[in-house]
């Protein structure tokens, strides 16, 4: 029965991420780094880790090396002993009449005197004290009394061989050992740590160098050299980060364009409005002198120069109610209208300007093809986007091309091209900005394009410029095909 006592574990704080099940939660608590921890702390990871490895390798070689040979030593010397007991039993009992001496001629005995074997005074009393007893003065050689002469036995005890077995077995896993770590540490630090460890760290450093300076192409590290370990959940969080700053940084950026494009659609309806209202007055009194003029003139060529003015002016009033519609943002009659009409009263709107005569235009739209929308507003709209194409094309050789396709039976696609010289790159993402263009002098304002995307969206559509890659621009609109729900 569990202690009231007893705290619930809070959730998300069992372990931390990456450590091993089973270790107690005191070693994987974060240590604040002191004296030699922090001076270990402050190395880098490469000098880090060798001295973490070498240190490894060599105390595991240690260990190998003093269990190994302490094994080998004792089972030597417990042979070297049994063989010592048996040959000095063997020596003790040998005697000159036996004939036991051939079985011990492989370690080199020998018979001679006390003088050829260097006897010394106390060794000769003692064998003589005690017959048949060996004498060993703690070398390698042991002696004997021959009984009845003054002639010894000398007999090599295997000393050297045994101490040169251990010698060897030492020298050989000493070698062998050291032949291993150093195998061991060039594996690691040739083909292991520079793939698995130093390569991910460099990355996440460079990537990381990337982000500060802004180079979007190099601050993303390629999933193909992230790891599955812990090296490579930083590597991908580093990564994820990355993404969730620049969204933000777009999303940010894009708000800023929206609220700038906004302000600029507040001023430029202000100043609609403010134009609309200046021309309306005397376009209505020239439009007024036109038609009494009308009323009295009796030649026909005089006649028909008058209805032209009374077209233009009565184009100009509409134009002034578009803009006023533009500021007001009121809605309006949409129905199904054919467009090569509306590019052609478009182009005859356009062409007063003295340079079309130079510019030849091509339309390759179908007789049939039929859009949803006001036909004025959708003239003013090719109109702004005819004059852009005139302006840009060269005189003499200038060609303007408008092509129009039906899409997927609710859109029509319709295309105006020219030969000029293309958008500039700087310009062509804010093209449709108000006050944007590159003829900022008496032949532009930079407002046709804006005031020609606010009509296509009222309508429901989309408009894009892009450069051709054969030269020139293009100016792209996309209007609905049938009636359909209009943005307001």
């Amino acid at each position: 029965m569990s202690s009231n006592n007893e705290m619930p574990e809070e959730p998300g704080r069992s372990q931390p991420i990456g450590a091993a099940p089973g270790l107690p939660a005191r070693l994987m608590e974060a240590r604040p780094l002191r004296g030699i921890s922090r001076r270990f702390g402050d190395l880098r990871v490469r000098p880090k880790l060798m001295v973490l490895h070498n240190s490894f390798f060599l105390l595991l070689a240690c260990a190998v090396y003093f269990t190994v040979i302490t094994v080998v030593e004792g089972r030597l010397r417990e042979a070297e002993q049994r063989e010592m007991t048996l040959i000095l039993n063997a020596f003790s009992a040998l005697l000159p009449e036996t004939g036991d001496e051939l079985a011990l001629r492989p370690y080199d005995l020998r018979q001679g005197t006390a003088a050829e074997f260097g006897l010394p005074e106390e060794a000769q009393q003692w064998m003589r004290q005690y017959p048949g007893r060996v004498w060993r003065a703690g070398g390698e050689h042991v002696y004997k009394l021959i009984p009845g002469t003054q002639r010894y036995y000398r007999l090599t005890l295997p000393v050297r061989f045994y101490n040169g077995v251990v010698a060897g077995v030492q020298m050989a896993l000493f070698v062998a050992l050291g032949v291993l770590y150093v195998l061991a540490v060039l594996v690691l630090e040739l083909f292991i740590m520079p793939r698995y460890v130093y390569q991910p760290l460099r990355l996440l450093l460079e990537a990381d160098a990337a982000t500060r300076r802004g180079d979007r192409q190099a601050e993303i590290i390629d999933e193909q050299y992230i790891p599955g370990d812990e090296i490579g959940l930083i590597l991908r969080s580093h990564n994820d980060t990355v993404r969730a700053l620049r969204r933000r940084e777009d999303e940010l950026e894009q708000a800023k364009r929206n609220l700038e494009a906004q302000d600029r659609l507040v001023s430029l309806g202000m100043l609609s409005a403010s134009v609309a209202h200046e021309m309306n007055t005397p376009l209505a009194v020239l439009h007024g002198s036109i038609e009494k003029l009308l009323e009295k003139a009796a030649d026909e060529a005089a006649r028909a120069r008058l209805e032209r003015m009374k077209r233009v002016t009565d184009r100009l009033r509409r134009i002034s109610g578009s803009l006023l519609d533009f500021a007001r943002l009121r809605r309006e009659t949409m129905e199904e209208t054919r467009l090569r009409p509306l590019v052609e009263e478009a182009w005859q709107l356009v062409a007063i300007d003295e340079k079309a005569s130079q510019v030849r235009l091509e339309l390759e739209i179908p007789a049939g093809l039929c859009v949803c929308g006001n036909g004025g507003r959708l003239v003013q709209v090719f109109v702004n986007l005819l004059r852009n194409a005139l302006q840009a094309v060269p005189a003499g050789s200038g060609e303007i091309r408008v092509r129009a396709v039906h899409e997927g039976g609710e859109s029509v696609r319709i295309t105006v091209e020219d030969n000029g010289p293309g958008i500039p790159d700087e310009i062509l993402p804010g093209v449709f900005d108000a006050f944007v263009s590159t003829r900022l002098d008496a032949c532009g304002t930079g407002l046709g394009l804006t005031v020609a995307q606010g009509i296509v969206h009222q309508h429901g559509g989309e408009i894009r410029a892009y450069n051709r890659k054969e030269g020139g621009a293009a100016l792209e609109v996309i209007l609905p095909a049938r009636a359909g729900r209009p943005q307001p």
